[in-house]
């Protein structure tokens, strides 16, 4: 569980992360991670905001899928810039992969997003 804090709720917070002006997307085959700044969340600590839909699977496998992501973005919240909201959706393909393969997939799209 991410601290209340980094956590993104809103649906407005989510849309302005993914089609907001100024918005970053990278993505691969397991997840496409968005992120944006906004000036007034300069120097608040990073959100993160999970999307995980129907077509990766069932009920069981799409929170199986959010447990994994969450775990893996909670050990690299650290290195999100401050003010930055993010976005992580999962594609189909994250519901077969590993641990290791939706870890070292979140490492990477997460670094190309925040360095645009």
């Amino acid at each position: 569980m991410l601290p209340a804090r980094h956590r993104l709720r809103e649906r407005t917070d989510f849309t302005s992360a993914v089609r907001g002006p100024g918005a970053s997307r990278a993505g691969g085959r397991l997840i496409v991670v968005h992120a944006n700044r906004t000036d007034a969340r300069a120097d608040l600590p990073p959100r993160v905001g999970f999307v995980v839909s129907k077509a990766v699977g069932n009920a069981v496998v799409r929170n199986r899928t959010k447990r994994r992501l969450r775990a893996s973005i909670a050990t690299r919240l650290t290195g999100i810039p401050a003010g930055l909201d993010v976005v992580v959706r999962a594609n189909p393909a994250a519901a077969a992969a590993t641990w290791d393969e939706l870890d070292l997939a979140v490492a990477r799209q997460l670094d190309k997003a925040c360095r645009r």
